[in-house]
């Protein structure tokens, strides 16, 4: 099970030093949902997997580390309003301020997943319609990227089902029917199909797109968890359709 551990850092942006928690280990997770949305048990460490400044109110994973670039944005006046914006919950916030560090230096896809992560949270506060407005800001940062891959495409089909926007999820999943998929991707997309037409926006699992067999072992028994604690997947979409499977 994950433990977590304090430690004292000094911001690498104005120096104050601060306690600071973080995640060590990992714990049973279970298949993500749709989007990568960690199960409950791994939701929870949340609040540890970026660290806040209580000076200057940099966000990153590590308060000890940032280019000049990143110093410049925390002092902006953009990410001083944010740090301000009381109508969020504190820990979207705080994935808030990541993902424009991440965008105004460049890091597009990791700004739209910083950026997912918020909704995450939303979620879990009932804040629909916060969810909604960060999902549909996450899935505009991967287009402005560089092409998303094919796992961050078929992401884009679930995110933008949950946000409601059931014309671009049936357009996305359009663009990716008309390509090769490899199974059982394909299956995904054709429950998402079926999720659009019924316009349901709930949140799905790999599991439920992807049932396996009796006899499978469920993916929680087995192996390590696809999560760390911080804001990166480890295995992403496609490796927990694989671990589900049983396949390595």
């Amino acid at each position: 099970m994950p433990s977590v551990v304090e430690t004292s850092v000094a911001c690498a942006v104005c120096g104050r030093e601060s306690r600071q928690r973080q995640v060590k280990g990992g714990g049973p997770a279970g298949p993500p949902d749709l989007d990568l949305r960690p199960r409950d048990a791994v939701r929870s460490t949340m609040a540890y997997w970026l660290q806040a400044c209580p000076g200057c109110g940099y966000v990153a994973p590590r308060l000890d580390r940032a280019s000049e670039a990143e110093k410049a944005v925390v002092w902006s006046g953009p990410y001083r309003a944010l740090l301000a914006e009381t109508n969020y919950p504190a820990l979207a916030r705080r994935f808030l301020c990541r993902a424009m560090i991440l965008e105004e230096t460049g890091e597009l896809h990791a700004a739209a997943e910083a950026t997912l992560q918020a909704a995450w949270v939303a979620d879990d506060l009932r804040r629909p319609e916060l969810a909604r407005e960060w999902r549909l800001t996450a899935v505009a940062l991967f287009r402005q990227g560089p092409p998303p891959d094919l796992e961050q495409q078929v992401r884009i089909v679930d995110i933008l089902r949950r946000a409601g926007d059931f014309g671009g999820a049936a357009a996305q999943a359009s663009a990716l029917e008309r390509g090769a998929l490899p199974e059982p991707v394909d299956r995904v997309v054709a429950f998402e199909r079926r999720l659009i037409a019924a316009g349901d926006v709930r949140a799905y699992s790999v599991a439920s797109a992807l049932p396996p067999p009796a006899a499978r072992p469920h993916a929680a028994s087995r192996g390590p968890s696809l999560f760390r604690a911080e804001p990166r997947q480890r295995g992403g979409l496609f490796g927990a359709i694989l671990r589900l499977f049983g396949r390595r």
